[in-house]
């Protein structure tokens, strides 16, 4: 059935369409590398559950979510297990 499943990526017109940006304002923070995207050749695709979770965090903190400070923050945990061997 069409629509039983919720989505695994949206595109980037759903994402800007959802937290209700312009297109440009998801590519420039994707190229900057300050919004999480899945890169398939020339076409990126959000990760739903990314885009979930800043919902989530906005609506259950009542305030600002930085995405450009979430994604340095897993950067770092990402190259720290790296480094490391294994998670931490």
């Amino acid at each position: 059935m069409a629509g039983s499943n919720p989505p695994i990526f949206y595109t980037v017109a759903e994402a800007a369409r959802i937290l209700r940006v312009d297109v440009a304002t998801i590519y420039r923070a994707i190229r900057e590398d300050a919004f999480p995207a899945v890169r398939l050749r020339t076409r990126y695709v959000i990760p739903a559950r990314a885009v979930e979770e800043i919902v989530r965090q906005a609506s259950e903190s009542g305030s600002v979510v930085d995405v450009a400070r979430m994604t340095a923050e897993r950067r770092s945990a990402r190259e720290f297990e790296a480094k490391a061997g294994g998670a931490w």
